[in-house]
């Protein structure tokens, strides 16, 4: 790997920081603790630092040479998920209920990795801003930033996002120009009924717990018979809430969910099918429905210069041979398609080669995997002097 002396020399203190991290979670808008302790390492470096952008977010801006050669931004993550670790860790969270299980406190150690090195035999000309965004997992974060004037205040000319993935071999890369990750929908849907008496009186009521049975099932047809076969989309259900009792039938049921997809029109079939699903049950099982569909979060599509940017950065790193670009579109999501609205940019996944919890992430015994932070790292560095030259 083509990883410089000094940036492996700082593997320690990551790996240091990302424990620390680790051991303190926070959830979104909550990141309080994270971002004291960012601004106080980011501030001893030297660097220009800016909290409370997106409530919790921080932007800190480095400098070097002719400021006006050009700016770019590199963002991280920094939010913990509601999730109990089972990890017996030395560092294990000590937040009950709450844990990086997504490998953000890997994402924020390497970005303070690259900043501190940049900022003391960085190699470049130019403005580099580091976003550290709040809130990710809500897919809140991006936008909070984003209308507190993220890119008016600090601008730039480009925008990158680095993501580890536990199912690529270790210290590879994975990337592709377009659409790489799908978008991201929310539902809420309360269905109501007439309750009453489990067992003695079911004709005189309009059961909304069978009727949301028959939701459920009929919302995985949209995907099977209404969506083209080559085009993906993923609808789940995932929390049903309604009655409290053995033998009562309740009022109402709340249903909630997400949808994923990579094309509009695809969005568009799903939301409309949905609507018309609940109108079907109102005539046959005699409930009233009201569903509230938010479009939550537009797809990841990196432009093609960046991206070509991005993929000889990481190939300096890895080697070409450890740089794939040529990856189907995922169907998780992230944020980062905001920014990515606002200016060209790449998101890129960095193999992480651990499979830990089945080799997902959101898993309570997920752990980031410490021997790639040295190469997350070096490929921030290699991108910026990369793209900011010094002559």
């Amino acid at each position: 790997m083509g990883i410089g002396g000094g940036i492996v020399g700082l593997e320690s203190e990551m790996t240091v920081w990302r424990h620390h991290l680790h051991a303190h979670p926070e959830t979104a808008f909550q990141e309080w603790e994270t971002s004291d302790f960012l601004a106080e390492k980011l501030g001893s470096f030297g660097l220009d630092v800016h909290r409370g952008i997106g409530r919790t977010g921080i932007v800190a801006t480095l400098v070097r040479g002719h400021g006006h050669r050009g700016a770019i931004g590199l963002r991280a993550d920094m939010d913990a998920l509601n999730i109990q670790e089972e990890n017996d860790l030395a560092y294990k969270s000590t937040v009950s209920g709450k844990m990086h299980a997504c490998g953000h406190d890997g994402h924020m150690a390497m970005l303070l990795g690259a900043a501190k090195h940049l900022a003391s035999d960085g190699r470049f000309s130019g403005t580099v801003n580091f976003i550290f965004q709040p809130a990710e997992e809500t897919a809140g974060g991006a936008k909070t930033m984003l209308d507190d004037g993220l890119f008016q205040r600090f601008p730039v000319d480009s925008v990158f996002g680095l993501h580890n993935f536990p199912t690529l071999p270790e210290g590879s890369f994975a990337t592709r120009s377009g659409i790489l990750m799908a978008a991201f929908d929310t539902f809420d849907i309360t269905i109501k009924g007439i309750g009453g008496h489990a067992g003695g009186m079911p004709p005189n009521l309009r059961d909304p717990l069978v009727a949301a049975s028959h939701a459920v099932v009929m919302f995985q047809s949209i995907v099977s018979r209404n969506i083209e076969p080559t085009d993906a989309a993923v609808l789940s259900v995932t929390e049903i809430k309604g009655g409290m009792s053995y033998n009562v039938i309740p009022d109402n049921v709340l249903l909630r969910g997400c949808s994923r997809h990579l094309q509009p029109h695809v969005q568009d079939i799903v939301e409309t099918r949905m609507k018309e699903v609940l109108n079907g049950l109102e005539i046959s099982m005699g409930v009233s429905t009201d569903i509230r569909y938010q479009r939550e979060c537009p797809a990841v599509i990196n432009s093609t210069e960046e991206t070509q940017a991005a993929v000889q950065a990481a190939s300096v790193i890895a080697g070409s041979d450890n740089v794939y670009t040529d990856i189907s579109p995922v169907m998780g999501s992230d944020d980062f398609a905001l920014m990515l609205e606002s200016v060209p940019g790449t998101y890129m996944v960095i193999g992480a080669g651990v499979p830990r919890a089945n080799g997902t992430l959101h898993q309570p015994g997920f752990n980031f995997n410490d021997r790639i932070l040295s190469v997350g790292a070096g490929y921030w560095i290699t991108l910026v002097e990369s793209l900011l030259p010094e002559k």
